[in-house]
């Protein structure tokens, strides 16, 4: 019986618009990994790779349209093809679902690339000024009065690190923790006489799309402890998703764990004083 009633449906044709919105969504997917695998590894520059991965997206947004005239057309005369429609669809979901949560991202949080946890004299880019100097990067000098404010607001508990431990204890901890991360570092200075500060630059990537994100930390002793100022900003694009300030608030955290789990250091042993009696033999035969 069942063959019966599905036999006439059988013969119906298949909608073109179904087959074309699954072939653009399938195409859509393909593009999207490799624009990503392009960024993630470095063929092309930022900006070429990410017109890429937007065309990619585009093919996803046009399969949907595709998808829902082969769904009306369905409708109306009955042709088949509604497997392909809906496949279709969920892989476009399935591509639109992050950039969705990064333009929702985008219109909520504030349009700032550069995170630091002193706004006042915040630490210097010095080695890595140079790759930020290139077309289309951000600049390397610290946007300002008015992107502190803005920091100030959205991210309030972004501050200055102070640690019980002495500053190059908190550098060691530091430059571990970045090296756990597998941030790539590109100079790191431990603080030493005369000026004793501590200096690391290194350069971090989002989860997602790869992006290069400068990082640069402060170590200077304070009293008996020391305080750590760090700097993340994004070396492209107006607006960083939060991104930087997760990093730093993460930082942060790690590194109060690290020191206040960190063993305490060894007195050093007194020098050793000559024993009495050889003390006087060696004197008596000089």
């Amino acid at each position: 019986m069942a063959r019966r009633f599905s036999a006439p449906y059988q013969m119906e044709p298949v909608s073109r618009l179904a087959s074309w919105a699954r072939a653009m969504a399938i195409f859509s997917a393909v593009a999207s990994l490799v624009s990503l695998a392009v960024m993630r590894f470095g063929f092309l520059e930022v900006r070429p790779a990410m017109a890429t991965l937007v065309a990619s997206l585009g093919c996803a947004v046009l399969s949907i349209l595709l998808a829902l005239a082969g769904f009306a057309a369905i409708w109306q005369n009955g042709s088949r093809g509604m497997a392909r429609i809906l496949l279709a669809l969920l892989i476009d979901a399935l591509i639109l679902a992050y950039p969705a949560y990064a333009a929702w991202q985008y219109r909520t949080l504030p349009a700032i690339y550069d995170i630091t946890t002193d706004a006042i004299d915040p630490p210097k880019f010095e080695t890595l000024a140079r790759l930020r100097g290139a077309d289309g990067a951000n600049p390397a000098v610290y946007a300002g009065l008015y992107s502190a404010e803005r920091q100030r607001t959205a991210y309030p508990n972004i501050d200055t690190i102070q640690l019980d431990v002495s500053a190059p204890r908190a550098y060691d901890l530091a430059l571990h923790l970045i090296n756990r991360r597998k941030w790539r570092v590109v100079d790191e200075r431990p603080p030493q006489p005369p000026k004793r500060e501590g200096h690391i630059e290194a350069v971090a990537r989002t989860l997602v799309l790869g992006l290069p994100e400068d990082v640069t930390v402060r170590v200077l002793p304070d009293g008996d402890g020391s305080r750590v100022d760090i700097r993340s900003a994004s070396r492209y694009f107006e607006g960083d998703l939060g991104s930087n300030a997760a990093r730093i608030a993460k930082f942060t955290d790690d590194l109060n764990d690290a020191a206040e789990n960190a063993p305490a250091p060894k007195p050093e042993a007194p020098a050793k004083a000559p024993a009495k009696g050889k003390a006087a033999a060696k004197k008596k035969g000089e």
